[in-house]
């Protein structure tokens, strides 16, 4: 699965691609919400979308309403994961689009399994 991780945490980045690639994933970085638009527009597009709500450049809910409204991007699922702790935050990424959520810090056998889950048949 090509997996386009988007997180202005270099860190972070860094290592959710070190963990996707482990896993069999290709994973490529976006550190903001404009690069994340069109890596994500770009062919081959990603099969899934790992993003943080806190970014420049477009934070994450724009960035995940602007996928979501795209004939081209609305159906690559989005998995967010992000530091927030905001409930409502939660049900309006959902309400946006989101296929599911993860509070950093990740446990990187949940974030792992999260991931798994979309690449079985049927999971889009």
């Amino acid at each position: 699965m090509r997996i386009l991780v988007a997180d202005d945490d270099r860190a972070f980045s860094q290592l959710a691609c070190q963990m996707l690639v482990a896993s069999g994933h290709q994973a490529y970085p976006a550190y903001d919400g404009a690069s994340t638009l069109m890596a994500a527009m770009r062919n081959p597009a990603p099969d899934l979308i790992v993003l943080d709500l806190q970014m420049p450049a477009g934070d994450g809910t724009m960035t995940l309403g602007k996928l979501k409204q795209s004939a081209k991007t609305a159906l690559i699922p989005v998995l967010v994961v992000s530091a927030t702790t905001d409930p409502a935050m939660h049900d309006r990424v959902r309400t946006l689009g989101a296929a599911g959520f993860l509070a950093k810090p990740i446990d990187p056998d949940t974030f792992i399994d999260a991931i798994e889950a979309f690449a079985r048949p049927g999971a889009r």
